[in-house]
């Protein structure tokens, strides 16, 4: 009886040192900090940075030079860019320097371009557009770029959780951003002192049917509300089937509300294809 007991005795003690070391275990591991490497770290606090460069202002409005190249066909016509965040961003083309000539409209439903001279327009989903389908171009990505911007596609901003998303190569100058999503690839260069974006790319690649490219380039960064804006801003299109250059260069950077964010289209105007319009629009 007496063996029986320190049997018991013994298996009750090795019970107890298991379940004391299971807890010390788990209690161990809970408390096992997570290692983040330095350059993990250096990368998410650049990034940060480059997303703290965002403009805060509802409004962005000013007068622009706007130009247009189109293989050998090329002009340049005075305007006015208004933009109201997360809502509208609209370029009016002026021709004479007084009468508008050209509309083109973003909104996060349609892209609106119309010809005031020959009563044309086009109103169409992002997604009727072959380029800006292929490129997965939403007005949000527009947004970004316009306002100069990191962006996420599919999202209405760059948030935090996201971040991780994005790798980053360091150059002596710049840094390149950069992410990968099937056939799109998207990159930023950044200054490495201010995280300014110098330009942002988006590339989609089609080995059958050719690539398609957006080029943006951003520069002559002026101050306005403890931020800079890029007052010279250089848009490079390429299809499989041609090249479209565009330029915009600002007069100064206003705060503009009082204008309808809405076009309303008349009656006397017809609708036409993206090509007619474009050969319209180069022929005003």
């Amino acid at each position: 009886m007496k063996s029986l007991r320190i049997l018991k005795l013994a298996a009750l003690a090795m019970t107890l040192t298991a379940i004391t070391s299971c807890g010390s275990h788990r209690k161990a591991v809970q408390e096992t900090p997570t290692l983040v490497s330095a350059d993990t770290l250096a990368k998410h606090a650049f990034l940060q940075k480059v997303t703290e460069n965002a403009q805060h202002e509802r409004f962005i409005t000013s007068k622009v030079k706007f130009s247009v190249e189109v293989g050998a066909r090329q002009m340049t016509l005075t305007g006015n860019l208004k933009m109201k965040r997360d809502d509208v961003i609209r370029l009016q083309l002026m021709a004479f320097g007084f009468v508008e000539a050209g509309r083109l409209e973003f909104t996060k439903d349609y892209v609106l371009v119309m010809d005031r001279i020959n009563k044309l327009y086009l109103k169409v989903p992002y997604g009727q557009l072959e380029f800006l389908r292929n490129s997965n171009i939403d007005f949000y990505v527009l947004q970004a770029l316009f306002w100069n911007e990191l962006f996420q596609p599919g999202k209405m901003e760059v948030t935090e959780e996201v971040l991780h998303n994005y790798s980053m190569e360091s150059g002596s100058e710049d840094r390149v951003i950069a992410m990968k999503d099937g056939k799109l690839s998207y990159r930023w260069l950044a200054d490495n002192v201010t995280a300014c974006l110098k330009m942002a790319n988006i590339l989609y690649n089609d080995k059958y049917r050719g690539n398609y490219q957006l080029n943006w380039d951003y520069e002559d960064f002026q101050p306005t509300n403890r931020k800079f804006y890029p007052m010279e801003q250089r848009i490079t299109f390429t299809t499989p089937d041609q090249e479209v250059k565009l330029g915009l260069t600002y007069s100064y950077i206003g705060k503009e509300e009082n204008w309808e964010t809405r076009t309303e289209i008349s009656s006397k105007y017809r609708q036409v294809s993206v090509e007619e319009i474009l050969q319209r629009f180069m022929s005003l």
